[in-house]
């Protein structure tokens, strides 16, 4: 049995021209590739671990998603600096397709596969991210292409958008369309990988797993986290609080000269000594604290 061909969608540039924003910014170990659009369905979540989904403000109104694959959430929670939130982490990939589409993304948030396709509230697009497999997916209501299409200039962004690359293998639409194409050509060393033909858990092999070799830290490199420097604490109670005016001096709980702590998400990594750069404050380091000691 061959695959069932896609059908060009209307505004399938649009769809790849927002997917390309949002694979420039998804923490991944490899480049990421935007494959052919096409039509999303219900059979579309089977091949990942986890989805995103973004509501759209400005002038474009809806939603934006992407799902990924296993590799970005098992690396998301092994990272050293502990459990860090999917959301968060591609917060700023959201932001791109979300202006590529002329809009704004507000904070993204985690859903159900099982609730995917329901969030997007009608007939949608999906654009294939791909590495050596497909390891995301951008999905797009439909009703959200045809304005974003509208919009002045999107016309030249669609058309100053790159084709598909040659051989990216596309995802099935439907479930008939889930057996690989007899004909399909691959790339020398990439694995040929389709959905499976029923809803379902991933099929083993479909989804490389990040004990393969590929070290995950590697696909948080362009995740942004909060760095804090603290020179330390107290305590006090509420009325000491309301009585606070500007003069007003803290006796913290650590002595001068001590070293500073620096917190990267709230968790403790590093100690320093605060210096003057250019009338601004920094800290220099002093001690990486090893696992074991960071709280």
């Amino acid at each position: 049995m061959t695959a069932a061909p896609i059908v060009p969608g209307p505004h399938d540039e649009v769809a790849r021209t927002a997917a390309e924003a949002l694979a420039a910014l998804l923490p991944a170990s490899e480049q990421l590739e935007a494959g052919a659009a096409q039509p999303g369905s219900e059979h579309i979540t089977t091949l990942f671990a986890a989805a995103v989904i973004a509501d759209l403000g400005g002038p474009i109104s809806g939603r934006v998603g992407v799902l990924v694959a296993e590799e970005l959430t098992a690396a998301l929670s092994s990272s050293p600096m502990g459990q860090l939130d999917l959301a968060a982490a591609v917060q700023p990939a959201l932001d791109a397709a979300a202006a590529a589409l002329g809009g704004t993304a507000q904070a993204g948030r985690s859903v159900s596969l099982d609730d995917v396709v329901t969030d997007m509230a009608g007939d949608f697009t999906a654009v294939p991210l791909m590495g050596s497999t497909i390891l995301a997916a951008v999905l797009v209501p439909d009703t959200t292409l045809e304005v974003a299409a509208a919009a002045p200039g999107a016309a030249q962004a669609a058309a100053a958008a790159p084709a598909a690359p040659v051989g990216v293998p596309a995802m099935p639409a439907t479930a008939e369309a889930a057996a690989p194409a007899a004909s399909t050509a691959m790339p020398a060393g990439v694995e040929q990988h389709s959905l499976p033909p029923v809803p379902g858990p991933p099929v083993e092999g479909n989804v490389r797993s990040i004990a393969t070799g590929r070290r995950g830290i590697e696909m948080l490199h362009g995740v942004e986290m909060e760095v804090t420097v603290e020179l330390g604490r107290t305590r006090m109670a509420v009325r000491d609080l309301l009585a606070l005016t500007p003069g007003a001096v803290l006796a913290l709980d650590r002595a001068a000269g001590s070293p500073a702590d620096l917190l990267v998400n709230g968790r403790l990594i590093a100690r320093g000594e605060v210096v003057v750069v250019d009338e601004d404050f920094g800290l220099r380091i002093t001690e990486i604290l090893d696992q074991s000691a960071a709280v």
